[in-house]
């Protein structure tokens, strides 16, 4: 068997200032520790129960924040950005999926580095008239690949919010309890492991058994999506691709034949919103 697990970084235990999330950031070394030791006390435990493989989907940022050094000979990575499918890049053929660090969507009070996708272009979007966070925005793509998501850890205001509605059969394990957008409340890494690798035996158990649920999420086809922008010169550039249509200043929408399709055009909007960001801060 073959497990896929994606890893973001805001929703790690402990990461609460900016300088925890990017490669010049003051405290960029302890969140690498920090997600290395999750991520493989959870591939450890896979390993343990079953999974011959493990292919760690380095999902924040820069998409290289998991140190390789330690490695376990059974587990792959997949790192660096762009890259197609982002943050489910590797998953396909994989019989099961994991959401590590996983954060709640933006706009969420009290919740650590709220945001969807691009914290500096998006505002919302929607599937299918649902909004939605990162995880059920990769659960969507995961699902048509028939592959369930059967455990998400990350901020407690997700797993309330968006985990327990949508994915109700996943194990969940809250690594914080978000205080405001840059504090939040961890327990120490020795319970969140004793945790983490219980939800892992749980959710390994309950795929095992088969029946109807886990199940993977799949969107209704053809896929609507709406995408609200923070501001109007990136739902400019966004209506220059044909199958786009603008709706008001901030949104625009498309419809694709399916998930998959839907997933990498709106890849495509938010890399053209940065873009869009690059070329006028060297006009100021």
């Amino acid at each position: 068997m073959k497990a896929f697990v994606s890893v973001d970084l805001e929703g790690m235990p402990y990461i609460v200032i900016p300088g925890h999330l990017g490669l010049k950031g003051s405290l960029y070394a302890e969140a690498r520790k920090i997600a290395t030791k999750v991520t493989l006390m959870v591939a450890d435990e896979l390993h343990k129960n079953g999974f011959e493989r493990v292919v760690v989907a380095d999902s924040h940022g820069p998409m290289v924040n998991i140190q390789v050094d330690d490695l376990p000979e059974y587990v792959e990575i997949v790192r660096g950005f762009p890259r197609p499918l982002c943050m489910v890049s590797g998953a396909r053929g994989c019989d099961v999926a994991l959401f590590l660090g996983y954060h709640a969507k933006f706009g969420t009070a009290k919740s650590t580095f709220d945001h969807t996708f691009s914290g500096r272009s998006i505002y919302r979007v929607e599937v299918n008239g649902t909004v939605v966070s990162e995880f059920l925005l990769n659960a969507y793509v995961l699902g048509e690949l028939s592959i369930p998501v059967v455990l998400v850890a990350g901020d407690a205001q997700l797993l309330k919010d968006d985990v327990k509605p949508f994915a109700p059969w996943a194990e969940t394990v809250a690594l914080k309890e978000s205080l405001s957008r840059v504090s939040a409340k961890s327990p120490s890494l020795v319970k969140i492991e004793k945790e983490l690798r219980a939800a892992v035996r749980k959710a390994v158990a309950k795929n095992k058994r088969g029946g109807a649920e886990p199940k993977p999420l799949v969107a209704r086809k053809p896929v609507k999506i709406k995408v609200v922008f923070q501001a109007s010169q990136f739902a400019d550039v966004a209506e220059l691709l044909p199958t786009v249509k603008r709706v008001n200043g901030l949104e625009v929408e498309y419809v694709s034949r399916n998930m998959t399709d839907a997933y990498k055009t709106f890849e495509l909007l938010t890399l053209a919103a940065a873009g869009v960001t690059s070329i006028l801060e060297r006009l100021t």
